[in-house]
């Protein structure tokens, strides 16, 4: 008898474990249904192929909120100093488009290149990488030789 009661007694558990689970499921799809969606219209990725050291790269991720609430850009960071985010500080309406700007200076930085920009946004997940790469040509450099000749 005791069996049969402890049998009852889990079956009910996990029965009860199961609603709760579903009824948490189904509030967390409808809350993230609710939140703003970071829609690139392009790519998370733009190569600049291939320049001159010192030369200067820009480019705009052009986004839209595919959600229902207003997206808002908390922050944005680079991988490195050379790489500066512009973004909008309002929030961005439904359906609205925007963008955000960055711009790479190749100064000292030869060889290949591929920069991180973290955005954070009060979306799911809760930041969004995108990805400026290519390649930068060394500068020439003067000649050791040339330069003594002309100190002459």
């Amino acid at each position: 008898m005791k069996k049969i009661a402890l049998f009852a007694f889990l079956g009910l558990a996990v029965a009860f474990s199961g609603c709760s689970k579903n009824e948490k499921n189904g509030e967390q799809k409808q809350a993230n249904s609710k939140l703003p969606v970071f829609a690139l219209i392009d790519s998370t990725e733009y190569n600049f192929g291939t320049i001159q050291e010192g030369a200067i790269v820009e480019h705009e991720f052009k986004f839209r909120n595919d959600g229902e609430y207003p997206l808002i850009l908390n922050n944005i960071s680079s991988s490195c100093g050379c790489t500066t985010p512009e973004w909008p500080k309002d929030p961005i309406g439904p359906k609205q488009t925007s963008s955000i700007k960055v711009r790479f200076d190749s100064k000292h930085k030869a060889g290949p290149q591929v920069k991180t920009i973290t955005v954070y946004a009060n979306t799911e997940p809760a930041n969004i990488e995108l990805r400026l790469k290519g390649i930068v040509n060394a500068a020439p450099q003067p000649a050791a030789a040339d330069s003594v000749t002309a100190n002459k």
